[in-house]
């Protein structure tokens, strides 16, 4: 998040895809001048630090190649700017789909999202997601500034992990969350089922992470600290499940799919998780019987195996502590006991 505490990194798109906002072709008259003064005389509501971040992070391309701040534009050179967002507008179509409301007030509410719900709408969801329920659900929600189109939202999930969201309904409890989530005061608490089993019950995982330079719909982490940003997730194992592990993560930062990528990080992916390599037998034998048996559970649960399973935060009005708690959805109890039941015969 940036000192303003908009959404900053933790509310890029999901897939991690970008996607075009601007291509300017310039003129044939045009003087050598650097592209970062090009761009900042040209496109609306920008300075000129915003623009050389986004040519640093590769959002700009001149000639379909990514250039530095410094450099000299020539006459005919094609210059795009993509953004992981899509153009759009910012209007919510309200949608009348049932809320799991697990508190609310005045001031906020706490809801348990489903797997498979999008939490806003964005590039191929534009209906359906957890934004269109609360437009249906409650009127006049507040906006972050420079999250327009995203009415109630301190916060998300991706659409594959299920669990809670803290909603606010007033400004203020908007402002007292949003930096709450800024300062990492948030408690977060995930359960994941991982492949193998950590050498140690519990630990901390303290590796920068950044969009891979590779595929930027994807987390890496970059051990050296030489690319991306801080990232500390701490975690303890619940059950020992020999080829798989029950685990509790707790978040200090927020980053993007933050879990998801340490994990694969420390050889653990999370069960189910095809991004991030947890789609096949990373542990366990090379026999047919087990490997459907896998399979089996990938059915159960076709999705990645991870839960939001409490939130802890100052109330924005009472000024106290407070914490919720939500089931393991069925899918991830289901998966657990098959586990557990074939380990018993195997």
């Amino acid at each position: 998040m940036s000192e303003e505490i908009d959404l900053g990194e933790d509310f890029l798109d999901e897939e991690g895809e970008l996607f075009e906002h601007h291509r300017i072709v310039v003129d044939k008259k045009q003087s050598p001048v650097r592209i970062d003064k090009y761009l900042t005389d040209r496109l609306p509501n920008t300075t000129r630090n915003r623009v050389q971040d986004a040519i640093r992070d590769e959002f700009v391309q001149v000639n379909e190649k990514a250039v530095k701040p410094n450099y000299k534009i020539h006459p005919d050179d094609v210059i795009t700017v993509s953004l992981p967002e899509p153009p759009r507008d910012t209007e919510v179509v309200p949608e009348n789909i049932p809320l799991n409301i697990v508190y609310e007030d005045e001031h906020l509410l706490v809801v348990n999202k489903p797997a498979g719900m999008v939490v806003h709408p964005a590039f191929n969801n534009w209906s359906g997601t957890l934004v269109n329920a609360l437009t249906y659900h409650f009127q006049q929600l507040p906006e972050m500034k420079g999250n327009e189109g995203r009415p109630g939202l301190v916060h998300r999930i991706d659409k594959d992990t299920s669990g809670l969201l803290v909603i606010a309904k007033t400004e203020l409890a908007m402002n007292s969350l949003a930096k709450q989530f800024f300062d990492h005061s948030i408690e977060r608490t995930y359960y994941a089922l991982v492949w193998g089993v950590p050498e140690q019950e519990k630990g901390t995982v303290d590796v920068f992470l950044g969009r891979s330079l590779k595929d930027r719909r994807v987390t890496t982490a970059f051990p050296d600290g030489d690319f991306g940003r801080n990232a500390v997730t701490h975690y303890e194992m619940l059950k020992d499940l020999r080829y798989v592990a029950l685990i509790k993560c707790n978040l200090e930062t927020g980053r993007t799919h933050q879990i998801r990528a340490h994990m694969k990080y420390i050889g653990h992916p999370i069960f189910n998780d095809a991004t991030y390599g947890g789609d096949r037998v990373v542990k366990g034998t090379i026999f047919t019987k087990y490997k459907q048996f896998v399979d089996n559970c990938f059915k159960l649960i076709p999705r990645q195996a991870l839960h939001a399973k409490s939130l802890g935060f100052i109330h924005p009005a009472t000024k106290e502590f407070v914490q919720f708690e939500s089931d393991l959805p069925e899918d991830f109890t289901s998966v657990i006991d098959k586990w557990e039941h074939y380990l018993q015969y195997n």
